[in-house]
């Protein structure tokens, strides 16, 4: 069963309060999805270790209910 975009966003901010998060789908089937992610907490880490933070926060759901996630994250400019 596919994820809500809702509940992507929800996650995210449950594990990163501080994060402005942007969840897109990109083929409108509820399976493929784009997150941006801009948050304080990823400064003075790797790109590596932003996105593990992000993918931490969904809980093991990659691979099963969330099927594509395409990941961009930064920190406030």
């Amino acid at each position: 069963m596919a994820m809500q975009a809702s509940e992507i966003e929800s996650m995210i901010r449950a594990a990163l309060p501080d994060a402005e998060v942007t969840i897109t789908d990109l083929a409108g089937d509820g399976d493929h999805y784009a997150a941006h992610v801009v948050s304080p907490s990823f400064a003075g880490m790797t790109r590596v270790a932003q996105h593990k933070a992000v993918y931490e926060a969904l809980g093991g759901r990659m691979g099963g209910e969330l099927h594509a996630l395409q990941l961009t994250t930064s920190v406030p400019k």
